[in-house]
Parts: structure tokens; C-alpha cells; sequence
């Protein structure tokens, strides 16, 4: 199942602890100052079980520059909670 979830609601997810399976620096930067948590780069293979849940941050805007912390003008972060059922 996948689930369109605010900003406040994958705040909330990741207040219960997390994962990190982003793997680019800039990206990882982006997330955590939307969420405001650190979120660590870590190019990982994620497999889940029947009953577990991801959260996604899908991110659309113009190629992020090499050492971005924010969100550049235009660009906007949709959030996805995607459960296995």
C-alpha cells in the first residue's frame, strides 16, 4: 500500500527511529533539514517483510548542486509512507 503522507506525518515516522537508504550526500542533507533529523548517507539494499513500512521521500526539482543542505527555489519534497502487504 502506498500512502501520499505530510511533512508533519514523515516527521512523525522518523521520530519512532529510522534507517537511512539514501545514497547521495546532498539528497540525505535535503531530507534531514525537511524532517530535522540528522540522515545519514548509506547506499543500502532495503528488502521488507510482509507487514513492514518505508517511508520515501521523493524529491522533484532541478539537479541538486554538490553540497546542498536545503531545498533550492522550485523544488518540492513528497512524502510516501509504502507498506507491504
Amino acid at each position: 500500500m502506498i500512502k501520499e503522507v505530510s511533512l508533519d506525518e514523515a516527521r512523525e515516522a522518523v521520530a519512532q527511529g529510522f534507517d537511512s537508504a539514501v545514497g547521495h550526500a546532498e539528497t540525505a542533507a535535503v531530507l534531514g533539514e525537511q524532517l530535522g533529523v540528522a540522515v545519514p548517507c548509506q547506499r543500502v539494499t532495503v528488502s521488507l517483510e510482509k507487514g513492514e513500512a518505508v517511508l520515501v521521500g521523493q524529491y522533484r526539482g532541478p539537479r541538486l548542486l554538490e553540497g546542498a543542505t536545503s531545498l533550492p527555489e522550485g523544488a518540492t519534497i513528497k512524502w510516501y509512507l509504502v507498506t507491504v502487504s
